[in-house]
């Protein structure tokens, strides 16, 4: 059986309802390209905009899953994420002003008082069922992050969400089109799933 995807800590997903996509070879440097290797490696991977459709609890597991979708295509990331994310995503949704900040708040004010910006967060890789990420600030400085944690500060700060096309080629999934509304696509995915997919945990 296909095993689950989650966020440092879990594992592929399943995908019944999916399919694999071919990861996109085509390389943007060139053998007269000076510049340094490892830039010229970051631009060559093709990459794809998200967007959050949303979170929902898969029971009885009690297990959040966030779901993605490409802004400009049909793949779908569902990733399973832990509690205190799937909270700090959903209240950012709702337009939900804690009297206090919370921890991805003050993490956007800090970035602003120390005089940085956040550009956009990508997520870069997939490893042993494992997402990773990157927050990715001015002066091309990035930092590695989960992909619940990067997206949550994504949504406060205002910036693109990004997934690197390996990263798609391995997880994306398309859903039936027999229905428009994207939550029930949702749920009918996580319906359609063995529970034993979902023993991984956010890291």
């Amino acid at each position: 059986m296909a095993r689950s995807i989650g966020d440092h800590g879990a594992r592929r997903m399943p995908t019944p309802l999916g399919r694999r996509f071919p990861i996109d070879s085509r390389a943007v440097g060139s053998p007269s390209d000076h510049r340094p290797d490892s830039q010229r490696m970051w631009e060559a991977v093709t990459m794809s905009e998200m967007r959050v459709v949303g979170i929902r609890v898969e029971q009885p597991q009690n297990q959040p899953v966030l779901l993605l979708r490409e802004s400009d295509g049909d793949r779908y990331l569902p990733i399973w994420i832990g509690q205190t994310e799937a909270a700090a995503i959903a209240l950012e949704q709702q337009g939900v002003q804690p009297a206090r900040p919370l921890t991805h708040d003050l993490i956007k004010e800090l970035i602003i008082a120390l005089g940085h910006t956040l550009k956009e967060v990508r997520i870069v890789d997939l490893q042993e069922g494992t997402f990773y990420a990157d927050l990715v600030f001015d002066k091309d400085v990035r930092v590695s992050a989960r992909p619940s944690d990067s997206i949550a500060i994504a949504l406060r700060a205002g910036v693109p969400i990004i997934a690197e096309e390996p990263v798609l080629a391995e997880a994306g999934l398309l859903m039936p089109d027999e229905r428009e509304d994207e939550v029930e696509k949702f749920k009918e995915f996580l319906e359609s799933v063995s529970p034993d997919d979902f023993k991984a945990t956010d890291g």
